[in-house]
């Protein structure tokens, strides 16, 4: 099985539809499973094409590119969370190409009102893949010491939707250091949470934002605040930084974060 995850940084890039081209072709070339996206926004003003999506959703555009490419079988969930610079409706996105059972999103934060910029909704999925019944959910945290929206009480919030010993894989953009002790990522890892990164049998990259973004504005290193995270001990064959600039291009912010692993058969000795 491979996951991809990656904050997608919508609309704020230069060239969007080029890269969004870029992005479709390594998620074809791939195939991935699934795909977990953050920051998949779309204008207030565009029109509506179905449901919630409207004609400019990042997330929609990234589909039909697939399905020019010949990747029919991706299905798109997308939920928004907030406003963001004031024109767009910022939003979580999962695509996965295998059938859907059940699809949910919900707030983690105090606030659920859109006109907050630091309301933060979650997108999960139940699925079957490789016969294996799982849940994915597409995260987007906010920041560890923030006094508004407590950090602990989003992970609180967000681990209470995980179902018993149900296979459940965690993506996103956590806004947690893998190096700083006793915050984020130490506090997720305290219910027994395993990084995929951490345990694989192969590990390429150690970075998923180079220098200063949003939220890190005085960040002058590489730091990995993007994980996937899974409840159950599984074998990781690789876990890599892509989207980097080496194998394949530059698309965001972020780097994305692909594992490939194999699941019921629990974790290989490395």
């Amino acid at each position: 099985m491979k996951l991809l995850t990656i904050n997608v940084h919508a609309w704020q890039e230069e060239n969007p539809h080029m890269k969004i081209k870029q992005l479709a072709s390594k998620i074809h070339n791939s195939r991935y499973d699934a795909i977990a996206l953050q920051e998949v926004s779309q204008h207030k003003e565009a029109p509506y094409l179905y449901n919630d999506i409207r004609s400019d959703n990042y997330g929609y555009l990234l589909q039909q590119e697939l399905h020019k490419l010949g990747s029919k079988d991706y299905e798109l969930v997308w939920d928004v969370s907030h406003y963001g610079y004031d024109v767009y409706e910022e939003g979580i996105a999962l695509l996965l190409r295998h059938p859907i059972n059940y699809s949910d999103s919900f707030y983690v934060t105090e606030s659920e009102s859109i006109d907050y910029w630091k309301s933060r909704k979650i997108v999960s999925v139940s699925c079957t893949i490789e016969g294996v019944p799982m849940t994915l959910f597409s995260c987007h945290l906010g920041w560890w010491g923030d006094e508004e929206e407590s950090y602990v009480s989003q992970v609180d919030s967000l681990l209470s939707y995980v179902q018993g010993d149900r296979l459940t894989f965690l993506l996103g953009d956590f806004n947690a250091s893998d190096m700083k002790r006793g915050e984020g990522y130490d506090y997720i890892k305290k219910y027994g949470w395993i990084d995929t990164h951490e345990e694989a049998v192969d590990q390429l990259g150690n970075a998923t934002v180079e220098g200063n973004i949003a939220g890190w504005d005085h960040n002058k290193e590489g730091i990995k605040i993007d994980h996937i995270f899974c409840n159950q001990p599984i074998e990781v064959l690789r876990s890599e930084i892509v989207l980097d600039g080496g194998k394949s291009p530059v698309v965001s912010d972020h780097f994305g974060l692909e594992i490939t692993c194999t699941i019921g058969k629990g974790k290989r000795d490395k």
